[in-house]
C-alpha cells in the first residue's frame, strides 16, 4: 500500500539524482511511496511499472528495469536476493531522509549489504542489466575517451545482458558465491502478458543482436566518441526498431547511412525504411532526350516536301 513520504528540496539539486535520467528519477520518487517503513520493496520491474507508470503505457517493464539499473549503478538503491530466493531492492538513504513515526514490522528481508554489514565490490546486482543509451552514464576514463573503439565496449545502452562477479575471500572467511544477476522479472506467471503489470516470470528469449551492440558498432566506426546525448538518442531509436521486429541487418544499414551522412538520429527510422525498401525505377519512366541531328539525306527523310 502506498504511503505518504517526504521529498526534500535538496533532492532537486542532488548530484546522484542528476546522474540518472528523468524517468529514473521519477521511478525513484515513486519507490519512496511504495517501499515499506524500512525502505525495502520487491524488485519486480513489471509490478513497479504497473504501480508507478500505469497511465504511461510507453514506459513499461523494460524501461523500468533500465531505471532500476541506473539507480543501482549510482548507489541510490541496492538490489539483492533474499534467503527465499526472491529479488528485493533497498533505498539506500531511506532512513536518513524519511522519518517514520510508527514503523510497521519487517515485511521484506534485510539488505545483506547495508543491514547485514557485507560490503560488495560494486553495487550488488547493479551490473545485472545494461543501461540504455538514453541513460546518463559515468564519464569514460581519459584513455578510453581518446580511443573510441575501446570506449564503445563500455557504452551504456539498451539491453539486458549480465555478468557474474566473484566474491572476495578474506582471511579466515568462508568463500560465498557472488550474487548472481537476474534478467528483468516480469511478474507472476498467472498474469496476462498484456496486462500493465507484466506477464510470466520466465526468462526472456535471448536476442542475437542487441541495441547495445549496435550502439557500440556505431561509436567504434566514428572517428571520435560521439556526445552522450547522441549515443542516447541512437540507442533509443535502435531499441524501438528492434522491438518492432525489424531485421538487425536493416537497422544496421540505416545506422551506417546515418553515420556516413552525419544525419540526426531522429531520421534513423526513415533511413532503415530506405534500406528495407530501396527506390526502384518505374516501368513508365521517361527516356533521356536525344539530341537532334540533321538527316544525311534530307529529301528521303522528308519525302521531297521541302
Amino acid at each position: 500500500m502506498a504511503r505518504i513520504r517526504t521529498i526534500k528540496p535538496e533532492a532537486f539539486s542532488s548530484e546522484s539524482l542528476a546522474a540518472v535520467s528523468i524517468t529514473a528519477e521519477r521511478t525513484f520518487f515513486g519507490l519512496l511511496t511504495q517501499a515499506d517503513d524500512h525502505g525495502r520493496f520487491r524488485d519486480q520491474s513489471a509490478v513497479i511499472a504497473g504501480l508507478l507508470w500505469s497511465l504511461r503505457p510507453e514506459h513499461g517493464p523494460i524501461e523500468v528495469e533500465d531505471d532500476l539499473t541506473q539507480l543501482a549503478g549510482n548507489e541510490l538503491i541496492c538490489r539483492y536476493e533474499g534467503e527465499d530466493g526472491k529479488r528485493y531492492l533497498h533505498i539506500v538513504t531511506f532512513s536518513k531522509h524519511q522519518k517514520v513515526n510508527r514503523p510497521s514490522g519487517v515485511r521484506h528481508p534485510n539488505c545483506p549489504y547495508h543491514d547485514g554489514g557485507r560490503v560488495p565490490l560494486t553495487s550488488p546486482l547493479a551490473q545485472g542489466g545494461l543501461r540504455e543509451a538514453s541513460v546518463h552514464h559515468q564519464a569514460p576514463a581519459p584513455e578510453l575517451a581518446r580511443t573510441p573503439h575501446a570506449a564503445s565496449a563500455n557504452l551504456i545502452s539498451a539491453g539486458q545482458d549480465g555478468f557474474t562477479e566473484p566474491s572476495v575471500q578474506r582471511q579466515g572467511e568462508v568463500r560465498e558465491p557472488a550474487p548472481s544477476p537476474h534478467g528483468p522479472d516480469l511478474g507472476p506467471r498467472i498474469m496476462d502478458l498484456g496486462s500493465p503489470l507484466g506477464g510470466a516470470s520466465a526468462p526472456t528469449p535471448s536476442q542475437t543482436v542487441t541495441a547495445q551492440q549496435m550502439v557500440g558498432e556505431y561509436a567504434a566506426a566514428c572517428g571520435k566518441l560521439p556526445p552522450e546525448s547522441v549515443l542516447g538518442h541512437v540507442g533509443r531509436e535502435i531499441k524501438k526498431l528492434l522491438r518492432e521486429g525489424i531485421a538487425p541487418e536493416h537497422v544496421r544499414a540505416g545506422v551506417e547511412r546515418m553515420r556516413v551522412k552525419s544525419l540526426h538520429p531522429g531520421l534513423l527510422p526513415s533511413l532503415v525504411n530506405e534500406a528495407m525498401n530501396p527506390p526502384q525505377a518505374t516501368a513508365g519512366a521517361r527516356r533521356a532526350p536525344q539530341p537532334y541531328t540533321n538527316p544525311v539525306d534530307a529529301e528521303a527523310a522528308y519525302g521531297g516536301q521541302l
